[in-house]
């Protein structure tokens, strides 16, 4: 193929290379796997609970799962929708209120997993 006159030839696209921007799809799927990660750990804690008839750990757990739809429903579709935007403006995607919140869901089901798991029946 020749160029244009008054261009200059350009290199080939590389195969694979993505056309489209893809972080705002990953950082959604990432808030999702957190989202359902802490609905999964506040499920088997649910689990257990019931088993051992243990009323106050069932309530952690609920608790526990209303932190996890938190992420999963409404934190996750806000991040994707912010870094969207931000990624197609140009700006930096960076919310560490947001990360700071999730990780402590995060550490808040943790630490009531560990409770559960480390208490005599």
């Amino acid at each position: 193929m020749t160029p244009r006159p008054g261009t200059t030839p350009s290199a080939s696209p590389t195969v694979g290379t993505p056309t489209v921007e893809t972080q705002p799809e990953r950082t959604a799927l990432a808030w999702q796997r957190t989202g359902l990660g802490v609905l999964a750990v506040a499920g088997l804690l649910a689990h257990r609970a019931a088993e051992d008839e243990r009323r106050m750990l069932l309530l952690l757990a609920g608790a526990g799962a209303l932190l996890g739809l938190l992420v999963l429903g409404a934190l996750a579709p806000l991040r994707y929708r912010d870094v969207r935007r931000r990624v197609a403006a140009g700006t930096a995607a960076a919310a560490p209120r947001l990360v700071v919140g999730v990780t402590a869901t995060v550490l808040v089901v943790a630490a009531i997993a560990a409770v559960a798991v480390l208490t005599p029946r």
